[in-house]
């Protein structure tokens, strides 16, 4: 395992996440890959620990991967789920946390459909005065850091498998492309990206990818004005620029090393953004001929679920010279692992 000292209690957003803490949540989740390739795949690192998965909307990947990485660490697991809670009866949600704290939980994975939420319940605790962890598996449109650390985990492991580091993406070219207004996939991704020193062009339509969006990441992100660019059509910039937003793909795709596509969060959209699915996927749909557009050796990722047809062609998504979307699920589990150890291993 790293040595490197580990002193975040929560981890809610990578927005203030150092280059130190990447490379560390890197090179654990790494440790934890080897572990899950061995015949006996549990660590007793927390034993004795109470991990809580406190999931008041539907998921599938991710909390599969925290419970099953939880348990691969020995710890003991509790699984909420709303629709069968007393928050059905009234019961507030920092009542539903109190409640699960009174039942011994170390680590709370939280994951909500307003944003903020896991914020709240980590605030709360640490008024508490208590040694429980809080992380963020997804809250509204705000942020998802674990998915971005997969995300990163994955691509670099296939650079450098035995070594991954944030270093590994400087200067490489990453498109993510769909839905970003309502991504909070996308949000922790820019940040984990940017600090790679990656250069990273955001591309959708205008309804999906608004201007105030870009003003909103720049005044977050802190990246100066001379750094960022809109544009329709490919253009010069200096090598400083990072962060670029498109509302045409081709300029997003050229030259790109890997291709990010996010779903179409049709149950986030509160108003008609689109034409036709069939009008996005002709657009904007990732395909075998668009591919050419990028490097050779390109790659594509996506968070999922995948809404086949729409954000990526079906053949596409299952061609494993191109797609990473399994690589991804199964870096999932290493890096929640990581996460947890992080959180954990402290509280022994």
């Amino acid at each position: 395992m790293p040595t490197t000292t580990w002193n975040r209690h929560h981890i809610l957003s990578l927005a203030d996440f150092t280059t130190a803490e990447y490379d560390t949540v890197l090179q654990t989740a790494a440790s934890f890959q080897e572990v899950l390739s061995r015949r006996t795949k549990k660590v007793p690192t927390l034993q004795g620990q109470v991990v809580a998965n406190l999931f008041f909307e539907p998921s599938t990947r991710t909390r599969s991967s925290f419970e099953i990485a939880a348990k691969r660490l020995s710890a003991d697991t509790l699984n909420f789920a709303a629709a069968t809670s007393s928050m059905t009866k009234g019961e507030t949600i920092l009542d539903t946390a109190k409640t699960y704290l009174a039942m011994g939980t170390d680590i709370m994975v939280v994951r909500h459909r307003e944003a903020g939420v896991p914020n709240a319940i980590a605030a709360e605790m640490d008024r508490l005065g208590v040694k429980v962890s809080v992380l963020n598996a997804g809250d509204g449109q705000h942020e998802h850091p674990s998915q971005a650390l997969l995300d990163l985990f994955t691509i670099c492991t296939l650079i450098d498998p035995d070594h991954p580091r944030l270093e590994l993406l400087k200067g490489k070219k990453i498109a993510i492309i769909g839905d970003i207004l309502h991504s909070r996939v996308a949000r922790s991704n820019i940040w984990s990206l940017i600090a790679s020193g990656a250069e990273v062009h955001l591309a959708a339509p205008p309804t999906l990818l608004p201007k105030l969006f870009a003003e909103f990441i720049l005044e977050e992100s802190g990246i100066r004005s001379q750094d960022f660019v809109i544009s329709s059509f490919p253009t010069p910039h200096s090598p400083n620029q990072q962060l670029f937003l498109h509302w045409q793909l081709e300029p997003a795709l050229q030259n790109a090393d890997f291709v990010m596509t996010l779903r179409l969060q049709k149950e986030r959209m509160t108003a008609h953004l689109l034409p036709s699915l069939r009008e996005y996927h002709q657009l904007f749909g990732i395909t075998r001929t668009k591919l050419q557009l990028c490097k050779p050796n390109v790659k594509i990722l996506h968070p999922g679920p995948v809404n086949r047809g729409v954000e990526i062609s079906s053949e596409l998504m299952d061609d494993p010279e191109f797609s990473l979307i399994q690589s991804q699920v199964t870096s999932g589990v290493a890096v929640r692992m990581a996460l947890l150890y992080l959180l954990g291993s402290g509280k022994a």
